[in-house]
């Protein structure tokens, strides 16, 4: 009895103090200066962005960061290509990057390319979980959304070329012909044209242009 009340106490320690740290990582993460590191080679990437629409940008790539601090090592799919090229000039920043990492994650956050979504109706377990995470950032309800969340709206919302269109609704809205991608799809039930609102499940061949997880 002893032992079950100690491993019991043990791990309530472990628990608050991996709440304690994931919570130091995200005022990290918050308050490092992004755009004032960056901001000129995403212009010089990106130079039909404004000095606002950057900002943007960069608040999303924040975003991406918070929610890939929340997701531990589970792989977090990168929803816009926007926010991917931020990263990438990041990532070019060898050193400095590597430092944040180690402050924002405790670990190395790796770049990894996919495919974008097997179909309109299809997504992968990492975008799922970008999707999930991203809606619980901004108090959104991910099955039920009337928003889409800023890292899932950028890039239509900026006019990115090549960049990943989301819609709340694009089968109910008869746009699919138009092009992007059904968010309602993502973060429904598991009988919803193959997408599942669970991490356990692994179909679908790859969402948005990366993701972050070892």
């Amino acid at each position: 009895m002893q032992f079950v009340l100690l491993a019991a106490a043990l791990l309530g320690l472990w628990l608050a103090w991996r709440q304690w740290q994931q919570a130091g990582r995200a005022r990290f993460i918050e308050d490092f200066p992004l755009q004032e590191r960056l901001d000129r080679r995403l212009a010089a990437r990106r130079p039909e962005l404004d000095a606002q629409q950057r900002a943007e940008v960069f608040a999303a790539l924040r975003d991406y960061f918070l929610i890939c601090n929340a997701a531990g090592r589970r792989l977090v799919a990168m929803p816009s290509q926007a926010v991917d090229d931020a990263w990438h000039e990041f990532i070019l920043f060898t050193r400095d990057y590597q430092r944040f990492c180690a402050r924002a994650f405790g670990r190395f956050l790796h770049h990894t390319p996919v495919e974008a979504m097997a179909s309109p109706t299809q997504a992968s377990q990492g975008l799922r979980r970008a999707w999930r995470l991203a809606c619980a950032h901004e108090g959104i309800d991910p099955r039920t959304p009337t928003r889409l969340p800023r890292l899932f709206a950028l890039d239509a919302a900026l006019g990115i070329a090549g960049g990943f269109v989301y819609r709340l609704d694009c089968l109910a809205a008869g746009s699919s012909s138009n092009g992007g991608y059904c968010a309602s799809h993502i973060g429904c039930s598991s009988g919803c044209a193959g997408s599942s609102g669970s991490d356990g499940d692994s179909g679908g061949d790859g969402g948005g242009c990366g993701g972050g997880g070892d």
